[in-house]
Formats: C-alpha cells, sequence, structure tokens
C-alpha cells in the first residue's frame, strides 16, 4: 500500500495536511473520517490511531499521528521544495518556533471560537453564556495581535519572504473563527494582506476546496443524543 491519510476537513490539522500534499503533488489514498458522525470514536478507527483523534497517516506498515509530525514526515520523505521546512538552521528554527507556540495559543483559541459560536448552540445545543463567549474573542483577538507583533513582524510571511509550514498551519487555524462569523482580521491590516499572500501561494482552488467543509459549518445537523453523550467529555477538555 502507498500513502494513505486519515482525513476529515472540518479539522484544521488535517486541512493543512490536505492542503499541503496536494500542493506538493503527493499521492495519497483519502480515508475520510467524519467527526460529526463520531467515526473517529469507533472501535474500527481505534485500530489505525488508539487517540481516536484526526490525523493519521499510514505509509506501508509505518503508523503515524500528530499533525505537526506527519508534515514533517512528509516534507522530509518526499524532498519538496526548501521554503517549506528551510535547510537553513536559523529558517528552520523560525518554522519550528511557531509550530511549537501555536498549539496552546492560536490554535486553542481558534477552536474555542469555533464551538462557543457554532459547534455548541449548534451542533451539540449547549448554550454558551454571553460572558464565556466575550471572554474567548476577547482573548483571540490578543492572540492575534501577538502573531502579527512576534511572528509577521514586517515580514511577507512568518518566518520569511516565502511560505512555510508556519504559514499553512496558521492559516487553516484562522478559519475556524472565519466560519464560524468572526471577523478575525478586522483591526488586524498586517495579519489581513499576509493571508492574502498566502491563499495566493497556495492557490484560491485549493484553498476553498479544503475550507469548503469549515465555510458552511453553520449549516450542520444536530448530534443526536448517543453522539452527544460520548462527544461532550472530549469538547470540553478541548475548549477549555
Amino acid at each position: 500500500m502507498g500513502l494513505e491519510l486519515y482525513l476529515d476537513l472540518l479539522s484544521q490539522p488535517c486541512r493543512a495536511i490536505y492542503i499541503f500534499t496536494k500542493k506538493n503533488g503527493i499521492t495519497f489514498q483519502q480515508h475520510t473520517v467524519e467527526l460529526l458522525k463520531g467515526q473517529h470514536l469507533s472501535d474500527a478507527f481505534a485500530q489505525v490511531n488508539s487517540l481516536k483523534k484526526v490525523p493519521a497517516m499510514k505509509d506501508g506498515d509505518f503508523i503515524l499521528t500528530e499533525s505537526v509530525a506527519i508534515l514533517l514526515y512528509l516534507a522530509h520523505k518526499y524532498k519538496v521544495s526548501d521554503n517549506w521546512y528551510p535547510q537553513d538552521l536559523q529558517a528552520r528554527a523560525r518554522v519550528d518556533e511557531y509550530l511549537a507556540w501555536q498549539h496552546t495559543t492560536l490554535r486553542r483559541n481558534c477552536l474555542r471560537a469555533l464551538w462557543h459560536k457554532v459547534m455548541l448552540p449548534v451542533f451539540l445545543r449547549e448554550q454558551v453564556a454571553p460572558e464565556i463567549l466575550a471572554a474567548t474573542l476577547a482573548e483571540l483577538d490578543m492572540t492575534l495581535q501577538l502573531l502579527e507583533d512576534k511572528f509577521l513582524q514586517n515580514k511577507a510571511f512568518l518566518a520569511g519572504n516565502c511560505i512555510s509550514l508556519a504559514d499553512l498551519v496558521a492559516i487553516t487555524e484562522l478559519m475556524h473563527p472565519v466560519g464560524a462569523g468572526c471577523q478575525v482580521f478586522e483591526g488586524h491590516p498586517k495579519l489581513a494582506a499576509w493571508s492574502q499572500r498566502v491563499k495566493a501561494a497556495v492557490g484560491e482552488e485549493l484553498f476553498r476546496e479544503a475550507h469548503e467543509v469549515i465555510l458552511n459549518v453553520k449549516n450542520c445537523s444536530p448530534a443526536d443524543l448517543t453522539l452527544k453523550q460520548k462527544m461532550m467529555p472530549g469538547v470540553l477538555a478541548m475548549i477549555r
């Protein structure tokens, strides 16, 4: 068997991997694991990833989980263009710096905005107190300012003059609150201009294809009671 990817494009890490493989002409077999149907919780998927999370990758008998590890594996194996994960030590360190920072900051805040604004009230039919939503959006805005001041600064892209894995991970993270209807770039003109450069570097068609699901997330159907009971503990642990 060749490269196999277990994805749901509702998931930000899955979108980053999907865009990266498509953009770099990496051939793979896609297995869709629908999160909103609870397919990631099944015993069948647990045989692939015992953590019951997407994305997951199989390359022959080799199984790998965690999106950053998968991205780096693919970048090395397929010897993609140097801009994605530079050979230059300091340029690579800038990419690593963002990838190490984003898990508990931008990604967490973007995910919380999506769940508090859309997924909890629409999909799981759980109301979110207005003050909690306001605090979530305020924290997201502070994190966006930090992204701009610390990482982007006056550069074209987060790690230099060319798109890298850092930009790809960041832009896919930011599409969570965009899909929830948040005006994330309002008041952040540098980030707005950066986002347009990233989309152009990825390609508008591929970018739209990867984000179609998240941009239509408000149309998702409510979960049934059994699925809600299964998902709630994991959701709350993820967004608190």
